[in-house]
């Protein structure tokens, strides 16, 4: 565990961390609300957080002064990129890839193909975890703009790929 902010005798005290000029009481101590902020998140800020209150010439009880929260930092996906995999002849199968370097959770991606002719893809020719289609048998009619949505619960982002046959 490291130190991020203390009380002691009424003086706060901000440690040396990459909080420093992120973090503070939520509210003034004399409230006896220990709250605390932390602005301009990011990723490596998600982790255990512990609060512990020592009061002078009280008596310590074993896990009865400490509190304990998860932070999670959720992180929108980064822009996908869309790739296809395979030559785009009549009769031939294909794979249309999408993926995203960043995103927490992992994103989900989601393929559609635009209109005039939209459709919507489910398994098991799409695979929403790895960011995959599958076309099989290609046909003339397949070609068009098929459009990748990685999303997660911060967000989401597009790429596209136009799919000559």
């Amino acid at each position: 565990p490291m130190q991020i902010l203390s009380v002691i005798g009424g003086v706060v005290k901000v440690e040396e961390t990459d909080l420093k000029s992120r973090v503070g009481f939520l509210y003034p101590i004399e409230t006896h609300n220990i709250s605390l902020f932390i602005n301009a998140s990011r990723e490596q800020d998600s982790g255990q957080y512990m609060c512990t209150v020592n009061v002078v010439d009280d008596i310590i009880r074993m896990h009865k002064n400490v509190g304990l929260i998860n932070l999670t930092v959720l992180v929108p996906p980064a822009s996908p990129t869309c790739q296809l995999h395979g030559n785009a002849v009549v009769g031939a199968n294909v794979t249309l890839s999408c993926s995203s370097k960043k995103g927490k959770p992992s994103p989900m991606y989601q393929w559609q193909r635009e209109p005039p002719t939209l459709q919507v893809f489910f398994p098991p020719a799409q695979d929403r975890a790895r960011g995959t289609l599958k076309l099989t048998n290609l046909s003339l009619e397949m070609s068009g703009v098929y459009v990748c949505r990685a999303e997660n619960q911060a967000g989401s982002k597009n790429c596209s790929i136009v799919l000559e046959v």
